[in-house]
């Protein structure tokens, strides 16, 4: 464009009391893919098993974005059931629309095909996606998606020789029907076959160069695990957890569990051979071990044994690991404010609510339920229902914002509301022994504080309001508390579920409505033109 046409450009937008076109900036880049989901053959642990892949691949292919990337996915459902994607971690900011489980979205029908669109807005972190539906994850169906930082924003740490992505978690031989079955029969699922790291057990190696760095991007992508992670003769320097730059710590070894994403760097200091890179199964007996391998490039010297140790039920220990993870104040995120910008401890509580997950059996089998209420899907999407103004779906705060006692689990449709830019506390109770893993859809959120026992107002003196670390899934120790503060900004309906699948299958989760009067689309994206109607919105 010559100058003269910008300048005449300028004086009609003046005129007609808009901005220059010089103010203008262009629309962040778009990247598209289609994805065909199968089923195919693939042999984690040696023996062939089916499994779901796809474009053929297992684990899926990896998303590599930037901060405010828009992301379009056209995804093919050549499965026999209905499928849905969900992006683990990314806030879909006022897009509840695109967030890809039973209560936002209408299922993908086999032999049809729905486009997600969805922008990287504002984020930036180590995150994954997978298959919400029913067990579907349990075979595969779930890849990495990595939000690189802008360059315009720095980042707190010198620039790394390269990165590797670790999707690491256990696995069943059975296929995701035969593990439906068994939790339909009202069984818990024995212990997992085996770990995997990017789809195998071992074999899997990553390449570098002696005296540089590298960042790996690790990921549980389990169903029931917590594991841990490290690397033969290296010490892994935190930077990043779920999108939260953190100080860097350094540790031997890091704990993972269900559902999270940690981010470290890796300096090869060491000599020119191969190490072993190791995960294994926390709070299981036994323990179970997957491993691949670092190789320093030119290397003729294969990693030797022993395996580097690592703890193995010890609660204590990951509870005080769990503290040491704080946030990083001074560093810029996905924008250039810095992160200690938002000062947390000022902001008044509006409402705490206390979550306590227990095992019931309801018409004679195993459910899980929260607050009393074991959460089943309606026919009709929550949110379908909230837009149309669908009656009888569900009823607003049927869940109590905490458990009673002598009053019997009952199946239901929990929604808990919500007034947009509340400011909540949030505290998991686990009274089981075995360590729970909760995550949000929608918001990241401050776990400011672990503790064993039952939670009471005295544990909050316990609380870190400094520096509590950002994310998006916490970990909840065996007969223990952990507490989150969050402010509900993203308008929406979401998802608050047990990360642990077979718990969520069998109905450990809500959802929680996010909400204000104002509709706009500065508060709230609209339906989008594809939408899929089913239940009752169809017929509407």
């Amino acid at each position: 464009m010559k100058p003269s046409d910008l300048l005449l450009l300028a004086f009609i937008a003046l005129a007609l009391g808009g901005f220059s076109p010089l103010m203008v900036k262009a629309e962040d880049p778009y990247r598209f893919f289609t994805w065909t989901v199968t089923y195919g053959k693939i042999s984690p642990l040696g023996a062939p098993q089916q499994g779901i892949l796809i474009n053929g691949q297992f684990p899926g292919p990896t998303i590599d974005c930037v901060t405010n990337d828009n992301i379009v996915v056209n995804v093919v459902n050549q499965l026999d059931e209905p499928i849905l994607i969900t992006w683990n971690g990314v806030q879909q900011r006022k897009n509840s629309w695109q967030d890809g489980v039973l209560g936002t979205n209408c299922p993908i029908l086999p032999n049809t095909n729905w486009t997600y669109k969805f922008q990287a807005k504002d984020q930036i972190g180590s995150y994954t996606y997978f298959l919400s539906t029913v067990l579907h994850r349990a075979a595969g169906g779930f890849g990495a998606l990595n939000i690189n930082q802008r360059s315009v924003i720095s980042i707190p740490y010198p620039a790394p020789a390269g990165e590797f992505t670790l999707l690491a978690g256990d696995w069943y031989k059975a296929s995701h029907k035969g593990l439906r079955r068994i939790l339909d029969y009202g069984k818990n699922l024995p212990l997992p076959n085996g770990l995997l790291i990017n789809g195998a057990s071992s074999g899997v190696t990553f390449t570098g160069q002696q005296g540089k760095t590298y960042k790996f991007r690790v990921s549980n992508v389990g169903i029931v695990t917590s594991i841990n992670f490290r690397i033969q003769g290296h010490t892994l320097s935190l930077i990043e957890v779920e999108g939260a730059h953190t100080q860097q710590e350094l540790y031997e070894s890091l704990d993972v569990h269900v559902g999270q994403s940690v981010t470290v760097l890796v300096t090869l200091n060491q000599a020119v051979k191969d190490y072993y890179v190791v995960i294994s199964s926390r709070f299981t007996k036994p323990v179970l071990t997957a491993t691949a391998i670092l190789r320093y490039q030119g290397s003729n010297t294969p990693a030797s044994l022993p395996l580097p140790a690592g703890p193995t039920y010890q609660v204590h220990w990951s509870m005080k690991q769990a503290r040491t993870i704080r946030l990083n104040l001074t560093a810029n995120a996905a924008r250039p404010n810095p992160q200690g910008s938002y000062h947390y401890k000022l902001i008044p509580v509006a409402r705490t609510i206390i979550l306590a997950n227990s095992p019931v059996q309801i018409n004679g089998k195993l459910r899980y339920a929260v607050n009393g209420i074991s959460y089943i899907d309606p026919e009709t999407p929550l949110k379908l229902a909230d837009y149309f103004n669908i009656s009888s779906v569900f009823t607003l705060n049927s869940i109590k914002d905490s458990p009673s006692s002598g009053q019997p689990a009952t199946l239901g449709t929990s929604v808990i509301s919500t007034t947009l830019h509340d400011f909540v506390e949030i505290v998991f109770q686990n009274n089981e022994k075995y360590v729970q893993s909760w995550h949000l859809d929608g918001s990241s959120f401050y776990a400011v504080g672990y503790g064993p026992g039952q939670w009471n107002q005295d544990m909050r003196k316990r609380y870190n309001m400094d520096d509590a670390i950002v994310r998006h899934t916490v970990q909840v120790y065996p007969l223990s508390w952990s507490a989150i503060l969050v402010s509900l900004d993203n308008k929406g309906m979401w998802n608050l579920r047990s990360a642990i699948w077979t718990r969520r299958y069998l109905g450990q989760q809500l959802y929680v409505r996010v909400w204000n009067d104002e509709l706009s689309p500065y508060t709230e994206n609209d339906i989008p033109p594809n939408a899929l109607l089913c239940g009752k919105a169809k017929r509407s």
